[in-house]
This record gives C-alpha cells, sequence and structure tokens, in this order.
C-alpha cells in the first residue's frame, strides 16, 4: 500500500517525469547567473569568511556549528551509499553529473541559506530558529505553502531520512560483524535520544566535535588509495568523462542513467536547495553579522560534502576492480571496494565511517524537524515528546526496513520538500540579490558587512529585533 502511493509520486519527481532534475538544473543556473557566478567569483571569500567563526552568543550557535551541523545532515549515506548507488545504475559518468550539480548547487545553497539567516526568529527559549517555512511566511506572506513545507519536512527529516540513515547503519554492521539490525537499531535510536534531547546546541557541539573528525580520516584514506594506484587515475577520469557524456558502447541509454543517477544522488548527498540546511543557517550568530555570510558558510558546505567527501567515495569504488553490477547496490558496494584495497581491514573501515557519518545525521535531522515546532506553537514539552518519540521510533523501525521502502521514502520527502522551497527562493530572488550586492559593496569598500532593517530593500517583513 505504501509502494502504491510513494511509487507514483517519485515517478513525476525522479522518474519519467525527472521534475526535480530539470527544476534543479535551473534552480542552480538560475542563481549562478542572478549571483554572477558567485561560486567561482568569490571562491576564495568563502574560505576566508570562516575566520572568527568559531564566536557565538546566547542568541545562536557559531558559524563554525552551523557548518559542522549542515555537514552532520549533508554527509551520510549520500556519501557511502549513494555514490554506490549511482555509480552501479549510472556508470562512472553519474560522478561528473554529481560535481555539476554540486557546482551549481553552491549558488542554490547560498540563496537559501541567506534566507533563513535574514528572516530568523527568537523561539521560546530566545534561541534564533528558521528555515524555509519563516522565510515563506514571512517574505512571502504565505502561511499555508509554509504549513505545506513544515509537513514536507516532518515527512522527510522528522521521520524517513534518520530511518533510511539507521537502515544503513544496521546493513553495514550486519553485513560486517553479522549484528541482528533490531540490536543496532536500538543502541542508534538511545545513543540518538541522549543527544538530541539537549536541543540545537547539543546537537550542534556533537557535530563540532565529529564532523572534523571524520571527514579528515576519510579524506586521508582515499588521498592513500589514490597514491597507491595513481597509474589508473588517467584512465579512471577518461572513463568518467566518456561515459558521462554516452561515448561508452551503452551510448544514449548510459547517458540518462547517468545524469539521472548522478543528479539524484548528488542532490541527496548536499541538500541543495532541498530547503534542509537554511535551518543550520538560521541558527547561527554570523560574523560579520549580515544574513550573507552565512550563505558563504553553507555554499562551502556543498562543496565539501560533494566536490571533496562524495569525489572521495568515487574514488575509492572506481580504482578498484570490484564488479561494478548495475543493480541498486548500497553501502555494501563501498565496503567490497575498500576491501579490495585494504583486506578485510577495508570492511572494518567503511563499517566505522558509515556508523559515524549516518548517525551525524540521524542527529542533525532531528534538529531540522525540530526547529518548526515553534511555527505550529508546539515548542513546549508536550509537543517535542510526541516528536521525539515518533522520531525515535522511526530510527528504530528504519534499522530493519528494506532497502527499497526506506529510500523510496526519503527520495519522496525530498522531492516534495524541493518543489516547495525552489519555488519560494525564486521568488524572494531581489531580496538575496540585494544582500548580496550590499554585504559586496561593504566589503569592496573595506567596511566592516553588518546589516541592518532598512539597509536593504526586502520583501516583507523580518523579526522585529532580530536585526536591530
Amino acid at each position: 500500500m505504501l509502494n502504491q502511493i510513494v511509487d507514483p509520486i517519485n515517478n513525476i519527481l525522479w522518474g519519467n517525469g525527472q521534475v526535480l532534475i530539470y527544476l534543479l538544473l535551473c534552480a542552480g543556473l538560475w542563481f549562478s547567473f542572478k549571483l554572477g557566478f558567485i561560486q567561482i567569483r568569490h571562491f576564495k571569500h568563502m574560505f576566508s569568511v570562516m575566520k572568527g567563526s568559531t564566536q557565538a552568543d546566547k542568541s545562536g550557535i557559531s558559524s563554525f556549528q552551523a557548518l559542522c551541523t549542515g555537514l552532520s545532515a549533508r554527509v551520510g549515506t549520500g556519501n557511502l551509499a549513494g555514490v554506490a548507488m549511482a555509480i552501479s545504475l549510472g556508470g562512472s559518468g553519474a560522478v561528473f553529473w554529481m560535481w555539476l550539480i554540486a557546482l551549481l548547487g553552491m549558488a542554490t545553497g547560498f540563496a537559501e541559506s541567506v534566507l533563513g539567516q535574514l528572516y530568523k526568529v527568537r523561539d521560546d527559549h530566545k534561541e534564533f530558529r528558521g528555515g524555509p517555512a519563516y522565510y515563506i511566511r514571512a517574505g512571502l506572506g504565505k502561511p499555508w505553502l509554509a504549513v505545506l513545507f513544515s509537513l514536507c519536512l516532518f515527512l522527510g527529516y522528522g521521520i524517513s531520512f534518520s530511518a533510511m540513515q539507521a537502515n544503513t547503519i544496521s546493513d553495514a554492521l550486519s553485513n560486517t560483524f553479522a549484528i541482528p539490525t533490531a540490536y543496532s537499531g536500538a543502541v542508534i535510536a538511545i545513543l540518538a535520544g541522549c543527544i538530541v534531547v539537549g536541543g540545537l546546541r547539543s546537537i550542534a557541539r556533537f557535530a563540532e566535535l565529529i564532523v572534523p573528525f571524520m571527514g579528515v580520516a576519510f579524506i586521508s584514506v582515499a588521498i592513500f588509495v589514490t597514491l597507491m594506484n595513481i597509474n589508473l587515475l588517467p584512465t579512471m577520469f577518461a572513463e568518467i568523462f566518456a561515459s558521462a557524456f554516452g561515448l561508452t558502447e551503452a551510448g544514449a541509454g548510459a547517458l540518462g542513467a547517468a545524469m539521472k543517477n548522478g543528479i539524484q544522488r548528488g542532490l541527496y548527498s548536499n541538500e541543495a536547495g532541498a530547503g534542509s540546511v537554511p535551518h543550520a543557517a538560521a541558527g547561527a550568530s554570523p560574523v560579520p553579522n549580515h544574513p550573507v555570510a552565512q550563505g558563504y558558510v553553507q555554499m562551502l558546505g556543498v562543496f565539501l560534502d560533494t566536490m571533496v567527501l562524495c569525489t572521495c567515495t568515487a574514488m575509492v569504488i572506481l580504482l578498484s576492480d570490484i564488479n561494478i553490477s548495475g543493480e541498486m547496490e548500497g553501502i555494501r558496494m563501498t565496503q567490497n571496494a575498500m576491501s579490495a584495497h585494504f583486506g578485510s581491514g577495508g570492511n572494518y573501515f567503511v563499517a566505522a565511517a558509515i556508523t559515524l557519518f549516518a548517525f551525524t545525521s540521524v542527529v542533525a535531522n532531528y534538529a531540522y524537524a525540530e526547529s518548526n515546532l515553534h511555527l505550529f506553537k508546539l515548542d513546549n514539552k508536550v509537543g517535542r515528546l510526541v516528536y521525539t518519540s515518533l522520531y525515535l521510533f522511526m530510527v528504530f523501525w528504519g534499522a530493519s526496513a528494506s532497502l527499497k521502502e526506506v529510500w523510496s521514502m526519503a527520495d519522496m520527502a525530498l522531492g516534495l520538500m524541493t518543489l516547495v522551497n525552489v519555488y519560494a527562493i525564486v521568488l524572494l530572488t531581489p531580496t538575496i540579490v540585494n544582500l548580496t550586492k550590499d554585504y559586496q559593496a561593504k566589503l569592496k569598500a573595506n567596511k566592516e558587512p553588518t546589516f541592518k532593517v532598512g539597509d536593504v530593500e526586502i520583501q516583507g517583513k523580518t523579526e522585529p529585533g532580530v536585526w536591530s
């Protein structure tokens, strides 16, 4: 019954209709053009804005914590299992389309994060909250659309995404250590519960500690694999580009499969345009105190997630001699590839990596959906208890669910969220452009790029007191 509802929707969004593939490509091109290809022109500034990023105040988390929280949600099964799926279904050419959607997605991620910062509010604890539902309501004046997005978000990040991440962890542990999936699910749910009860600040502190460590460890292993097989690099890159444009024996069929799977898994990994990361961006007290500062921070997150970490996984797989089956394979393909390089030790490393990667996503997903409780005036003990209980139950259930069930639900939720969010940020383009021009003009004049209400013409109204 679930498949009868989910499959037709996914077929329109991702399948024969391919609505989201065209939508995201157009959104990436639109914002790249409107912002003057900011992801290329201001590539260096994207890193320099991280200076002073560890500063925070009583209202918000630091920019570095916001980056790590955004990365902890992005860096998960999409980087390890999702890349493997894209390659198994779309061939090595899928990697090229993942790169392209990431490059364009950097502009989209910038745009939505700027809006998340601008229209943020203070919750009952005087802490910053925000996201697409808030900028849809305050910027566009469409409360019904804000509610629709929030419902899609709860379905995605509150329910199916965490179940899918738990599914990948339990599958890796079962494959490596023969641990029953029910046991894995119970432990994941308990550990996640201990962290999320502290709210966004607790989740941000956890992300700040774990994300840099696991990222550096994984990149180091991928670099070592590349150096071990450096003589194979020219052939590998030639195969990626040939497959990406249908120049291999499979021809046009391979081109379509490479595009579809590369873009779909690329979006799933970096989440640009989906409307998830603006929740982390909104929770920050940026340095400098301007909404555009968080745009640069989260644009860096897209780059690190896909252009760096997803590429690392692709290199490990494509430089191994394993058979790419053409069937939907997840984390086990990555494990097999790592084992081809390091023997049984590679299998253990991937099991540990996916456990950490996916677990940080499980925790960050909670924060995104929890941010929207304030919108429904459920930011109280009862509301939090009901939401947390449902979230932890889905984590436990997901550990034992079938792979297709879980990924299909996640794809549908992500697709619906993206439709609403892209529609909203395109309508709010004038505000994004005006804010970006203001920031860059102050930067060019060697002034501190700070923002106050009245400095820039914006759509709608910001929360009173936030930017005064």
